[in-house]
């Protein structure tokens, strides 16, 4: 349960710009869509996926280490890491567990499979895409995992695209379309103060000691 008096409290710590800036990001923010990569082996492809996540307001990116563990890369993400929630799995079973316990379709983002194209896609339905690894794809675990599969239409020599213009160029479509529907796409209002909270504690330096004092004067 959010100390909604601490949470006060603490914005009392950023500017009105900051603050600003914060209500005009969650406002658009959504759980309806999520990004599953599994394991991605080009550090900077992960990094830019989350970057897409946050620029489109994504707010939980899903990455899957069963063979390949790395740090994100700052630069790349360009602190959207700080933004955005990153849920870790070391199997692909887990990830796929955990996702369809939260409502989620899973979507297998693939060239080769004539399933859905990406202007049909039905944007009502909470959905995780998941992105494969660079040269393999989707292992056939997710494949077969799969309540429907998609493909970006493609009319060159070229097969498929890099995961992250992949990533970028869906959530684009989809984040597009879902705000034209009627759905409530939007984070509930608990989860609005979980995330005024966390940026919070991700923005201010002395965070742990204005914690510390509050509940000393209290």
């Amino acid at each position: 349960m959010i100390d909604l008096k601490l949470l006060e409290h603490l914005e009392t710590y950023l500017t009105d710009s900051r603050k600003q800036k914060f209500s005009n990001v969650l406002s658009q923010r959504t759980k309806h869509f999520t990004i599953a990569t599994e394991d991605v082996y080009q550090l900077h492809n992960t990094s830019a996926v989350i970057r897409s996540c946050d620029v489109f307001g994504v707010q939980e990116v899903n990455i899957i280490e069963e063979r390949n563990t790395k740090r994100i890369d700052r630069e790349i993400a360009m602190g959207a890491q700080k933004w955005v929630d990153l849920n870790r799995y070391n199997s692909v079973k887990a990830c796929i567990y955990d996702l369809k316990l939260k409502g989620y379709q899973i979507v297998a983002t693939t060239p080769h499979t004539n399933d859905t194209l990406l202007h049909d896609f039905d944007v009502t339905k909470k959905s995780c895409f998941f992105f494969g690894r660079e040269t393999e794809g989707l292992s056939q675990e997710v494949l077969d995992a799969a309540d429907c599969y998609l493909k970006i239409p493609m009319v060159g020599f070229t097969e498929s695209l890099n995961i992250s213009v992949s990533a970028a160029i869906i959530l684009q479509e989809v984040t597009t379309k879902l705000k034209q529907t009627s759905i409530n796409w939007k984070l509930s209002q608990n989860e609005i103060f979980e995330k005024r909270l966390d940026w919070c504690k991700k923005t201010l330096k002395s965070y742990d000691d204005i914690v510390a004092r509050f509940y000393e004067t209290k």
